[in-house]
């Protein structure tokens, strides 16, 4: 039994509890309102929140979906890509940004990240392209923003769009402009865990185009403008009165979230500064990141990573089977060896605890039981 067991310390991968410690007075009266009104579905709450979120982020429309990877989706086919046509998207990342791609018929073509941020690499994507693709979606991974300014020029020579997956990065900014507004659309994820968590599943599609934030709206109710009349064949996608309730109260501490978020990823870059084994993670210059995940690089992970666990701290692997190399995605016939660099990520990344109410106390412990891990005095 490690010493963490005997003195009953443990730190969690994140701590939703205190989050909604926070916010439940503020919930307690929303949800109030929603039940007295029996507005359920599209209720008061919701357009409030849709406001907000274009208001905070700078843009003209946010639409509130019912998950992060119908946002995607329905991105994709508000922006006309169609099936048959190419998206090319980073083989570093959850398999939701390539399933989205499958479900309109369309093809994920996957190109390698760059070493350093394991952010899609222009330069590959620009080898990735064919007279078929339609769309380059940009994963802005781990609360950074994506190369989006060098993207756009190979977007603009092929005639593709540009849908960014902002799943990851609420109130990231590159140059000064927020993830998520980079592009023609960009669909995010409010899965309980990210920056901004709903109580549940949500999303959403935020656009500056008008018509395409209609087009979006329209295929998330049945392809409908008007009741029972259908224009195009859509999809039930909504986002949940009940989850915009939680969603507007952790909206309104977001900017404050993120930068106690910031603050704790300096206090690691600290404390694991002189560890050696140990490849931190860095920011690119121009981003202002949101830290969702704190991932570092060691050698021997999974031994390192059962260490972490017996002694009570909860870290996490993000992501250990790339999407070419998953089953799913087998019959895309690429096999070991096609992205070295997303390879060799997914052998060694370790992602440490890291959420807006982490302590000094906590951090220092994680710090220390890394350092017995890796075998360190």
């Amino acid at each position: 039994m490690t010493r963490a067991r005997i003195a009953g310390i443990s730190v969690p991968f994140v701590d939703l509890g205190a989050q909604q410690d926070e916010i439940a007075a503020e919930v307690e009266i929303g949800l109030k309102d929603v039940f007295a009104q029996t507005s359920f579905i599209g209720g008061p709450a919701v357009a409030e929140f849709e406001q907000a979120y274009a208001r905070f982020l700078g843009t003209r429309n946010c639409v509130g979906v019912a998950n992060g990877t119908d946002a995607l989706e329905l991105a994709l086919r508000a922006s006309g890509v169609t099936a048959g046509a190419e998206v090319i998207l980073p083989a570093n990342t959850f398999i939701a940004t390539a399933e989205a791609v499958s479900r309109i018929g369309a093809v994920p073509v996957l190109a390698d990240v760059d070493p350093q941020y394991l952010l899609i690499d222009p330069e590959r994507v620009a080898e990735a392209v064919t007279p078929r693709t339609r769309a380059i979606m940009p994963v802005h991974l781990f609360g950074q923003t994506a190369f989006v300014e060098r993207l756009a020029p190979v977007a603009a020579a092929c005639g593709a769009v540009i849908v960014e997956d902002a799943a990851q990065s609420q109130g990231a900014s590159r140059h000064g402009r927020f993830a998520g507004t980079l592009g023609l659309a960009a669909g995010t994820s409010f899965y309980p865990g990210k920056n901004l968590g709903a109580a549940g599943d949500a999303g959403a599609v935020v656009t500056d185009d008008d018509d395409l934030a209609a087009r979006v709206r329209m295929l998330g109710a049945h392809g409908s403008e008007r009741k029972y009349q259908h224009d195009a064949v859509g999809m039930n996608s909504r986002l949940d009165t009940i989850q915009a309730v939680v969603l507007n109260a952790k909206l309104r501490r977001l900017a404050l979230w993120n930068e106690r978020r910031r603050k704790a990823a300096a206090r690691y870059q600290e404390l694991l500064a002189d560890l050696p084994g140990v490849e931190l993670p860095r920011t690119a210059p121009g981003n202002l990141d949101v830290w969702h995940l704190y991932v570092i690089r060691v050698a021997e992970r999974d031994r390192v990573l059962a260490a972490l666990t017996e002694a009570g701290v909860g870290a996490g692997i993000h992501y250990p089977v790339p999407v070419h190399l998953s089953r799913a995605y087998r019959g895309l016939g690429l096999g070991p060896g096609s992205f070295p660099v997303t390879e060799r990520a997914a052998r060694g990344m370790l992602s440490l605890p890291l959420f807006p109410h982490i302590s000094k106390a906590q951090q220092q412990y994680v710090a220390d039981q890394l350092q017995a891990a890796l075998g360190q005095p």
